[in-house]
């Protein structure tokens, strides 16, 4: 995935490694239709930083982390650790993210729950409007 991808710009941030061929191309038409961000390409790196193979003869980027552009601005970083080598020549590519946790509201289904601290007698007459089926005594009528 070449480092000029002017044509891309929705989908390729502008910093890659080496030249681009025809699974780069295929890759970057395939963020484009499925409105996806390679997240590699979105922050400035140092060269070891974009390596993800490395061999004697050749040092290449072939892995990329995609991310919808929605979610474009949790990305904070995205970069290749130099040290780690996660197979013989391939290296660890790590993004990270923010993501915010809503709080869901809880909704009360069906009847309110009655608080019997709350009941007392002047509050007992309104309480058989809602429950007609106890009497006084505790007997469920039918």
């Amino acid at each position: 995935m070449a480092s000029a991808a002017s044509s891309y710009g929705e989908v390729h941030g502008g910093f890659g490694l080496g030249d681009r061929n025809g699974g780069g191309t295929l890759l970057l038409n395939f963020s484009k239709v499925f409105k996806l961000v390679i997240a590699n390409s979105t922050f400035p790196k140092r060269e070891e930083h974009l390596v993800t193979f490395q061999s004697s003869a050749v040092k290449t980027q072939i892995d990329y982390l995609l991310l919808r552009r929605y979610d474009r601005g949790l990305c904070k970083d995205c970069k290749v650790i130099p040290g780690e080598t996660f197979a013989t020549q391939h290296r660890l590519l790590v993004m990270d993210i923010s993501i915010m946790m809503k709080r869901k509201k809880r909704y009360a289904r069906g009847r309110s729950r009655i608080r019997w601290g709350a009941l007392t007698k002047d509050k007992s007459g309104s309480w058989r409007v809602y429950y007609p089926l106890w009497d006084i005594g505790g007997v469920v009528e039918t």
